[in-house]
């Protein structure tokens, strides 16, 4: 609440250099906040360009040590692994997930051998990167089906912590899956592994160039609406919240991020758990393009970051998390 009045109060005061300015912010942004999404391919010594995502790449597994480097040396909390399965390694059923030589699986060994602990991995739980009808579950008849679902995502959540993963992040939106997942990881010996949540995951149309990062874009058979959330909806995303912290959730992700701010605040106000923001690939490609063709200047992205964080965010995740030397200004 404001006191006082016109001309003795003067807001512009504290507004009038950049010391005074960082003197009186409310809301700042260091490595700390940032999670770097980084996808992984088959193969050897490969970095390849993907063309809807503007200086993003995928890695093959011995070449993974170039930016996992980057995100040490700039103090990074944790990266998150995302598969470009082979076509021929796909099945209706997602069976690759369950291949303890998949591509998470063998990036995850390798990290941990090069790196050990110094820096947090990130694994998503889901079928879609694995599937030839590109959805998160199993279909019978048409219908993406709960409970069967949930058994092959206990045994992907299991197979991941088994290889060393930190947190498990369940992005499927099946009903009732993360109490079932932290019931499994408990019974066999994983009382530590941590769950991010994806409850707050909204039937968006921002993820077109992460699935054409992950190839599951032109494989995807009608939407995703009967599952994730209706982006007309508010409460709805506090009971998701409610239910999911109640089966055991460390952690809960808003996905997509800018256009739910509104969302990250509630539950950040309701339930004063970690809140993490995915800034996905449609908000950075729009970004990006958007500072390509000089339309928006580079201080657009800090502007978008800082949004996350105002909003009550404690992590976003970001693919502009490996160039943050060159986003966040020293004064401002």
């Amino acid at each position: 609440m404001i006191t006082g009045k016109y001309p003795n109060l003067r807001l512009r005061r504290n507004r009038k250099s950049s010391w005074s300015r960082r003197l009186v912010a409310e809301n700042s942004l260091s490595s700390s906040d940032f999670i770097l999404p980084i996808f992984i391919v088959e193969g050897k010594n490969k970095k390849e360009e993907i063309k809807s995502m503007p200086d993003v790449f995928r890695y093959s597994v011995d070449r993974i040590n170039q930016i996992v480097d980057k995100a040490i040396k700039n103090e990074i909390p944790m990266i998150a692994l995302f598969p470009k399965t082979q076509a021929s390694l796909k099945n209706n059923i997602g069976s690759e997930a369950l291949n303890d030589n998949n591509l998470v699986c063998k990036a995850i060994l390798e990290i941990k051998k090069r790196y050990k602990n110094k820096i947090g991995i990130m694994c998503d739980v889901a079928l879609d990167p694995y599937t030839t009808h590109g959805h998160d579950g199993l279909i019978r008849g048409g219908e993406i089906i709960n409970d069967e679902t949930i058994e092959v995502l206990i045994n992907q959540s299991l197979l991941q912590a088994k290889m060393g993963c930190d947190v498990l992040a369940p992005s499927d939106m099946m009903d009732g899956r993360i109490g079932k997942i932290r019931k499994a990881l408990d019974k066999e010996g994983f009382k530590n592994t941590q769950i991010l949540s994806y409850a707050a995951k909204y039937a968006s149309s921002f993820y077109g160039p992460f699935r054409d990062a992950v190839g599951s874009k032109s494989l995807l058979k009608g939407d995703k609406k009967t599952y994730q959330m209706d982006f007309r909806n508010r409460d709805e995303s506090l009971r998701e919240i409610a239910l999911d912290i109640k089966e055991g959730a460390d952690m809960v992700m808003v996905k997509p991020g800018m256009p739910y701010l509104d969302i990250i605040k509630d539950i950040k106000n309701k339930f004063k758990i970690p809140v993490f923001a995915y800034q996905v690939s449609g908000e950075y490609s729009m970004i990006s393009n958007a500072i390509n063709k000089k339309l928006i200047n580079h201080d657009s992205i800090y502007e978008s970051l800082m949004a996350f964080k105002r909003a009550g965010a404690n992590a976003i995740v970001t693919y502009y998390a490996d160039r943050l030397n060159k986003i966040i200004p020293r004064s401002f």
